[in-house]
């Protein structure tokens, strides 16, 4: 029995392709898939852990605040029209005439011109408060009220500060005119006793109104206050002043000082107690005039003036810039 010949020559050639594809397969460099590794179940479980726990945990406050901005901003840039093109609003709008990218409103057919229309749609105002719609402009008024009366005090304050201010400077002006008019009063009464010539037990017991009436009022007070010292000294040592005294041809002048025994006794005016109209009136100008009229009765009774600190030789009292303190500056 003789072989086929086709049998056994297709059999070595089938081999020999299936031989020679295989041999010709590259492992080299593998084709590039795009699937991701399988999930293993510890990855997978860790996964789910951490999803559940990001939504079990409870938002902050400012989270919800931005979510709800982002929220509220979004749906201000959206149309409602884009949001809910089915509405039953829109279908009504749309009955009355209303398209989409138009003006709201009724125009005009003669003159072509929108009449009632709106370009714009009105504006939300968001209310954050729980009070009624009326209470907001009842805040306003007395707000107003109040800053009103806050005003009305700011310039009370002004005006009483500047008069609080004036009237401080009054004073000190008038305290330093006084201390000068003090001054004066004792330049007047020391060239007038030099002029008489009297020491101080004849100045006692001359009369007040025998003196000038632009110093008779120094002498008047310092009358008053030597006399209130005498009495105080009187009540405290009457009882030592009304007990006897013996007298020793021994004793010196210092026992007898240490004893008081040589001590001068203070005789007052006569007239102190008396009324003196002419000094009432003087006292009552104000110290500016006062003042004036002291200097210009140095300068008339004895060439001297006050602002120069200077007795002149003459009535003419050359030299001296002129009568009042301004003029001295």
């Amino acid at each position: 029995m003789t072989p086929n010949p086709t049998t056994t020559s297709s059999a070595p050639a089938a081999d020999s392709d299936s031989e020679d594809d295989y041999m010709k397969m590259d492992f080299s460099n593998p084709p590039p898939t795009n699937k991701q590794p399988p999930e293993s179940s510890i990855a997978r479980l860790r996964r789910l852990r951490r999803e559940a726990e990001l939504r079990s945990r409870p938002k902050s406050k400012a989270e919800l605040e931005a979510e709800a901005s982002s929220r509220l901003e979004t749906a201000h840039s959206q149309s409602l029209l884009s949001q809910n093109p089915k509405s039953k609003g829109l279908a009504m709008m749309a009955k009355m005439g209303f398209t989409p990218g138009k003006t709201l409103g009724k125009q005009s057919s003669e003159t072509t011109t929108i009449t009632t229309a709106v370009k714009e749609p009105i504006k939300i105002s968001i209310k954050d408060g729980r009070e009624g719609i009326g209470l907001e402009s009842e805040k306003k008024r007395k707000m107003k009220e109040v800053m009103g009366a806050h005003e009305k005090n700011a310039k009370r304050a002004k005006v009483d500060e500047g008069e609080y201010r004036d009237r401080m400077r009054r004073e000190r002006e008038e305290a330093r005119l006084g201390r000068l008019l003090g001054a004066a009063q004792k330049v007047a009464e020391g060239m007038g006793n030099e002029r008489l010539g009297g020491g101080s037990e004849g100045k006692a017991l001359l009369l007040l109104k025998g003196i000038p009436v632009v110093w008779r009022g120094l002498v008047k007070s310092r009358e008053e206050g030597e006399r209130m010292r005498k009495m105080r000294h009187d009540l405290e040592y009457g009882l030592a002043a009304r007990l006897p005294t013996y007298d020793d041809a021994d004793e010196d002048e210092d026992d007898k000082k240490a004893l008081g025994k040589n001590a001068t006794t203070y005789v007052a005016s006569e007239d102190l107690d008396e009324e003196d109209e002419e000094l009432e009136e003087f006292e009552q100008l104000p110290v500016e005039e006062r003042l004036s009229k002291v200097v210009g009765y140095l300068r008339d009774e004895f060439n001297y003036c006050f602002w120069c600190k200077y007795a002149y030789p003459d009535e003419k009292m050359e030299g001296c810039p002129g009568l009042t303190e301004e003029d001295h500056d």
